[in-house]
């Protein structure tokens, strides 16, 4: 029997706005640092609205530079809808790159590699088919900010 292969369906383009990093020094994996979620916004052909001042990104960053991306923050949506967003992925690439990218220089997305899956949710009956559906994110960092194009896996 065959299967379907997934397709990808463009939901949204986060662009969240980062405060500054703080760094909690070694952990038992690797550099620890917390990076404040403080509002931004979301455009798309299915959800619009506002990055919401809350959450942030838990990372861990590995000696061999990988940057392990643990996010949890929410939007409001232009009609009042309140959607949890839930991310994790990783960041890697060249080290002059990554460098590059931490002293926030601009740099093509294509040289790195930012990859996120996620899952969305939230209690407004409008919204409900987040609840039930997969999510994948490709992903930038810019000096203050970070741009996440979601898709809806199919």
């Amino acid at each position: 029997m065959d299967l379907p292969h997934p397709k990808l369906d463009h939901v949204c383009t986060l662009e969240v706005t980062l405060d500054p990093i703080r760094e909690m020094g070694s952990g038992r994996a690797g550099a620890r640092r917390i990076i404040p979620i403080v509002g931004g916004r979301v455009t798309g052909p299915r959800l619009n609205g506002k990055i919401l001042n809350l959450g942030a990104d838990w990372q861990t960053i590995f000696a061999n530079g990988l940057a392990e991306l643990d996010t949890r923050y929410a939007m409001e949506t232009d009609d009042g809808a309140t959607i949890e967003i839930i991310n994790y992925g990783f960041r890697h690439g060249p080290k002059e790159v990554l460098e590059a990218v931490a002293r926030g220089e601009v740099v093509d997305p294509a040289s790195y590699y930012m990859r996120t899956h996620a899952r969305l949710e939230t209690g407004d009956a409008r919204y409900d088919w987040v609840n039930r559906t997969l999510f994948v994110g490709v992903g930038a960092r810019n000096q203050s900010s970070v741009q996440v194009n979601l898709y809806a896996i199919l």
